[in-house]
């Protein structure tokens, strides 16, 4: 296999200014691949597509939010524009929740968060896959562990995923015939600033310094990447990152109490 498989590959990363989708974009971007970097904060973004120009890769960066079909849409159309195809599509954006359910007193944050995890990811590949049908290219899927188990504070995050599982699933059997693959990777705790913007039981986000998590004791977003880069090179079709999860899958066909207990112990001490 090429040291470079990405190289001039084209690839729609969303989610791209921070975090996982950062880290990502600046690993394809040492491979010189072609990238398309969207997120909402244009500012930020920007200044990832410069990082990635630096780094060896012909990048653009185009602000969007996934909760729009329309920008979506928009998004598809600059990445055509701009390179006159597409590869790969990577949906990474995403956001989350930190709150039992009986604590919340704004029930549009379960709204606003399948808009943007779920409902962003099937506009932005119901757009892109024409494109993806001719280059028999890549569809990749930023899930979560709480997409296979329930997780306590999460309820709204983990149907999202739950959602977004289920959805990939069933469009990867579709798709076979055409090609296309689709890889689903489900993280568990990783360090990034997504816990600062998840959304408390206020429908606010938990701001800086909020962390229920032990950031210094989990996943960095660069191994995450790693790992999920590695997985969009042999097109694997699903990836449980830590050895943990992988035996609490197996564990919850056998005894999904006991399960239910690590998920509960792992929420409450933060790793």
């Amino acid at each position: 296999m090429s040291a470079a498989p990405f190289r001039d590959n084209v690839v729609v990363l969303t989610g791209a200014s921070a975090g996982i989708g950062l880290a990502i974009a600046r690993r394809l971007a040492a491979q010189g691949a072609a990238l398309v970097l969207a997120a909402r904060e244009a500012g930020k973004l920007e200044q990832a597509a410069e990082e990635c120009r630096r780094l060896g890769a012909r990048a653009v960066a185009v602000p969007t939010d996934v909760g729009d079909p329309a920008q979506c849409v928009a998004l598809v159309d600059s990445a055509v524009a701009e390179f006159g195809r597409i590869d790969t599509l990577v949906n990474n954006a995403g956001i989350g929740m930190w709150a039992r359910f009986d604590e919340v007193t704004d029930l549009s944050v379960f709204e606003r968060i399948m808009r943007i995890n779920y409902l962003g990811s099937v506009h932005l590949t119901h757009a892109a896959l024409p494109h993806l049908k001719r280059a028999r290219g890549r569809i990749v899927a930023m899930g979560s562990l709480t997409a296979r188990t329930g997780v306590p504070t999460r309820s709204g995050y983990a149907a999202s995923k739950h959602a977004m599982a289920g959805f990939f699933d069933s469009i990867r059997i579709e798709l076979a015939d055409d090609g296309v693959t689709v890889t689903q990777i489900h993280p568990g705790f990783v360090a990034t600033e997504i816990r600062e913007r998840a959304f408390g039981p206020d429908g606010r986000p938990l701001g800086a310094g909020n962390s229920p998590v032990r950031e210094k004791e989990v996943m960095s977003a660069d191994e995450c990447a790693r790992i999920s880069v590695d997985a969009m090179t042999k097109r694997t079709r699903e990836v449980i990152m830590t050895p943990r999860a992988k035996i609490g899958m197996w564990l919850k066909l056998i005894s999904p109490a006991a399960v239910d207990r690590i998920a509960k112990r792992a929420i409450e001490q933060g790793k």
